[in-house]
């Protein structure tokens, strides 16, 4: 693969001495510097991992979504918090979004959420990501995920809750 030289990360293969006459052969047939994955090949295997991880958490937040308090016109879900800071941590911003997204597609087409799961957890996974990505401080993110579930959350979810929900559910979002 690529190696470090004593200066520091060199990016040119090595490719051997060119008075050899031959490149030396792995045993895969190929030659030694073409064992390394390509950018797009560990890229895509990145992704991968990541979608699973993702999915791994939408199933946690699923089942476990009968734990919710209901509270006014909206069931809070005290595991979302959970779920939202590990997909911010581990995964970034943007897959925390789409997890937080699907599980409360999924909290709702179940019958076991309300429709002010979207904006809460979406924001709040979105502000614990962000601030991780950019301080890599732990607590930040925490704080990140607090405030955007309930603050900038609960702001974006009084649209939702007036005009799609109705006039009663706006006095509790």
């Amino acid at each position: 693969g690529l190696r470090g030289s004593k200066r520091g990360f060199d990016p040119l293969p090595d490719v051997g001495n060119a008075n050899e006459g031959s490149k030396q052969q792995t045993s895969r047939g190929m030659p030694e510097w073409s064992i390394s994955l390509s950018f797009w090949e560990e890229k895509r295997m990145n992704s991968v991992k990541r979608l699973a991880v993702a999915g791994i958490l939408v199933a946690i937040g699923v089942v476990c979504s009968p734990l919710a308090i209901p509270v006014g016109a909206s069931k809070c879900f005290p595991i979302q918090h959970m779920i939202n800071i590990l997909a911010g941590v581990l995964l970034g911003p943007a897959y925390a979004v789409g997890m937080a997204f699907v599980t409360s597609l999924l909290r709702v087409l179940f019958g076991m959420g309300t429709l002010l799961a979207f904006p809460g957890s979406m924001v709040g996974a979105l502000c614990c990501g962000l601030l991780y990505r950019f301080t890599q401080k732990l607590p930040l993110a925490y704080v990140g995920e607090i405030v955007g579930t309930s603050v900038l959350g609960g702001l974006a979810a009084y649209p939702i809750a007036a005009f799609v929900m109705g006039k009663e559910a706006a006095l509790f979002a």
